[in-house]
């Protein structure tokens, strides 16, 4: 099916991603204050409002993407995402073509923004599992690298969920 060119309906399409993406943000800020914090059930809360958020954002970026097939050669959606975001817009009216290009880098910055502070969140978590885990064997050397079950089974040394039984 090809799909028409709509300046007003792409405007409105980018502008909800754009708004999509700094709510994802906040959320994600709580998140990482939970976590942080020790709140496990406000991290809970908050992953299941971006995994929601994150539901809308991919909806709304599957249609931006088929309104910007519209503007390829052929109208085809497989290409259209081929074909460079500036190269598309080119035959555009000056005014579109402006107010495009400036909401997608707006949308674009907040993309980056939003994976420059996740990838220092994953930073943060890895190098809490290397000390968690660096911990557990300066503890109880004896164990070889190994975590078990209270009942005495091997599990995986994942770090996910752990807990310290300190009775004695």
């Amino acid at each position: 099916m090809k799909e028409v060119w709509n300046f007003d309906r792409c405007v409105l399409v980018m502008n909800r991603e754009i708004g999509l993406l700094k709510m994802i943000s906040a959320v994600q800020k709580s998140m990482r204050q939970a976590v942080m914090n020790r709140e496990w059930a406000d991290f809970d809360e908050n992953n299941g409002e971006v995994n929601r958020l994150c539901g809308e954002f991919a909806l709304l970026e599957d249609e931006r993407a088929m309104l910007f097939s519209a503007l390829s050669k052929d109208g085809d959606f497989a290409n259209a995402e081929k074909v460079p975001f500036y190269a598309s817009i080119i035959g555009l009216p000056p005014e579109e073509r402006m107010e495009i290009s400036r909401l997608y880098r707006e949308l674009k910055m907040e993309v980056l923004k939003m994976r420059t502070l996740n990838e220092t969140f994953m930073t943060y978590l890895n190098e809490a599992k290397i000390l968690a885990a660096s911990y557990l064997e300066a503890v109880c050397p004896a164990r070889g690298g190994k975590l078990y079950t209270r009942k005495g089974q091997k599990v995986s040394q994942d770090l996910r969920s752990i807990v310290f039984n300190n009775r004695f």
